[in-house]
């Protein structure tokens, strides 16, 4: 008699669980011990992953505390993919509800921002376009203009200094967090993704642009602290924009 297959997962992620009815030994008898080498390997590749996936999250929260919210984790949401490199994608929201982490407001976020630089690294590839076309453009033409953003391309809005802690966390003697809102820009221009400081105006112009909204539309959603000159040039300067149409 074969086991099914949602009767198995259930049983592979809960260790609290009996093997399944069908799993045997070749002689016979049912395969407690193998399964629970196979149950704990799983568990074990799993957290593996989310380590891998989450290296600053778990610089501040400390290995064993890691390594057990990881065990609570993975049997809430198991994989949906055989890609390990794109497990965890509900770590943020599963931190929010995270009761032990609560104390650490700022946690989901960081984890938002490693996700977006796990998604910028695995982002297909883009050629970026030739800046020179969006100079020559006429003030009215420009407004109306639409940017194709790469693939690549996240922001990742906070109450927290999420850019801050990352760089405290991963650059030898960076300056001290001060606690305050900020957001970043995640880019890849050439093989490995980049942090970028920006302002809340700015990720929403993005985002707007993103949607397929013009540029002056985009605009429009922002406020008097956007700098559009100075955003566009990142934007260029990164490879974030592969069309102009």
């Amino acid at each position: 008699m074969g086991v099914d297959h949602a009767t198995f997962t259930a049983t592979i992620l809960n260790p609290d669980a009996t093997v399944p009815a069908g799993l045997q030994n070749p002689d016979g008898t049912t395969a407690s011990k193998r399964f629970d080498v196979y149950r704990n390997n799983v568990a074990v590749s799993l957290s593996d992953a989310l380590e891998t996936a989450f290296p600053i999250t778990r610089k501040l929260v400390g290995n064993a505390f890691f390594r057990a919210m990881a065990g609570v984790y993975l049997r809430k949401h198991p994989p949906t993919s055989p890609l390990m490199m794109f497990y965890g994608a509900q770590m943020p929201q599963f931190l929010r509800r995270f009761d032990p982490a609560k104390s650490i407001a700022y946690l989901p976020d960081i984890a938002a921002l490693e996700l977006a630089l796990r998604h910028a690294y695995h982002a297909a590839d883009a050629t970026p376009v030739d800046a020179q076309r969006l100079g020559v453009l006429a003030p009215d033409a420009l407004m109306g203009a639409r940017l194709r953003i790469a693939p690549a391309i996240t922001t990742v809005t906070s109450d927290f200094p999420i850019y801050s802690i990352y760089r405290a966390n991963t650059v030898t003697d960076a300056p001290k967090p001060v606690m305050q809102a900020e957001t970043v820009l995640i880019t890849r221009a050439r093989f490995d993704p980049e942090i970028h400081p920006i302002n809340a105006a700015a990720a929403r112009l993005i985002a707007a642009l993103a949607d397929g909204q013009s540029l002056g539309q985009a605009a429009a959603l922002a406020d008097e602290t956007l700098d559009l000159g100075a955003i566009l040039g990142l934007l260029l300067a990164q490879g974030a924009v592969t069309d102009i149409y």
